[in-house]
C-alpha cells in the first residue's frame, strides 16, 4: 500500500457536510468517487477536520491508501476531471505510513467571516454570515480573552457532539475588522462539534452589546449549553488549515485574499 495526502478546498454551501451519508451530497463521497477513478480501484478518505453543512474548506487535509503508484501531478489533474466546480485538490504527495490526518495534526484553524452591515449582502452571501447591528470588535476581543487555554467546553458543543470529553486547548481566538467584515480567527488542538459556531454566537452577543464582555467566562464556566446562547451560522466559517510536525512536510496553503 501507498500513502498520500492531499490538500482540499470546497464550498459548503453545496454540500451536507464533510462526511459520507445514506442520504446526502457530501464533499467526501465526490472526493473519493474522483481518487477511485484516478486509482482504478476504491479509495477510502479520512479527514483533518470533519466540516458540517454549509462550512468551507480553503485548505482541508486528507489521507488515503492506495493499491497503485500515482505521481503526485496525477492525483491532483485526474481528480480534479471527475470532481464538481466546486471541489478541488489543490496539492498531493506521497506521505510516510505512519501519517494521518486527524491524528497527527498538532492544531486547526478555522476562520469565521462576518458582514457587518444593515443589509444582508446578495453577493457571496453563502460565503459571509451577517449581523446587522454594529459589532464592538473591543468587546468581542475582550471577551474571547476568557476563553483562552485549557478549559472544560461543554457550554460550546452540541447536544449530538460524539466527543468522548470537552477539554480542548484554545491557543488563539482574536477578533478583526477589516472594513464592513469582522472575522474571528480560531486555533485549537482540536474542536468539538459546533464548538467554533457557538464561540461566534457567544462573541456576536457581546459585539452587539447584548451581553457584557464577562459573560463569555460566565457561559465557560456553566459547563452547560443552554447557558451558551444561539449558535451561529454555518455560512461565514472556514476550515483554513492544520498544523502538522515538520517531519511530514505537508504543505501550508496560503489563504484567498477575499477570506
Amino acid at each position: 500500500m501507498n500513502r498520500y495526502a492531499l490538500g482540499v478546498e470546497y464550498d459548503g454551501s453545496h454540500f451536507h457536510g464533510w462526511e459520507t451519508q445514506s442520504n446526502g451530497y457530501t464533499v467526501q463521497t465526490c472526493i473519493e468517487a474522483a481518487l477511485s477513478q484516478v486509482a482504478a480501484h476504491p479509495i477510502k478518505t479520512i479527514c483533518a477536520g470533519r466540516t458540517d453543512a454549509g462550512v468551507h474548506a480553503v485548505s482541508q487535509v486528507i489521507h488515503f491508501d492506495s493499491l497503485v503508484t500515482r505521481k503526485s501531478a496525477a492525483w491532483v489533474l485526474g481528480s480534479n476531471t471527475h470532481l464538481p466546480h466546486h471541489v478541488r485538490v489543490l496539492w498531493a504527495r506521497p506521505v510516510a505510513d505512519d501519517f494521518h490526518a486527524r491524528f497527527s495534526a498538532r492544531s486547526r484553524h478555522y476562520r469565521y467571516v462576518i458582514s457587518n452591515r444593515p443589509i444582508r449582502p446578495a453577493l457571496l452571501n453563502r460565503q459571509l454570515s451577517w449581523e446587522y447591528r454594529p459589532l464592538n470588535v473591543e468587546s468581542m476581543g475582550m471577551g474571547a480573552a476568557y476563553l483562552l487555554g485549557k478549559h472544560d467546553f461543554s457550554s460550546f458543543r452540541s447536544s449530538r457532539c460524539q466527543a468522548r470529553h470537552a477539554v480542548r486547548t484554545l491557543h488563539r481566538l482574536d477578533v478583526e475588522r477589516h472594513g464592513e467584515l469582522v472575522c474571528l480567527n480560531v486555533v485549537a488542538n482540536g474542536f468539538l462539534h459546533h464548538m467554533v459556531r457557538n464561540l461566534a454566537g457567544v462573541l456576536m452577543s457581546i459585539g452587539a452589546g447584548e451581553r457584557d464582555p464577562r459573560w463569555a467566562q460566565a457561559v465557560l464556566e456553566a459547563r452547560d449549553r443552554c447557558q451558551g446562547g444561539k449558535m451561529a451560522s454555518p455560512n461565514g466559517l472556514y476550515f483554513m488549515g492544520v498544523e502538522y510536525p515538520d517531519e511530514y512536510a505537508i504543505p501550508r496553503v496560503p489563504p484567498p485574499q477575499w477570506v
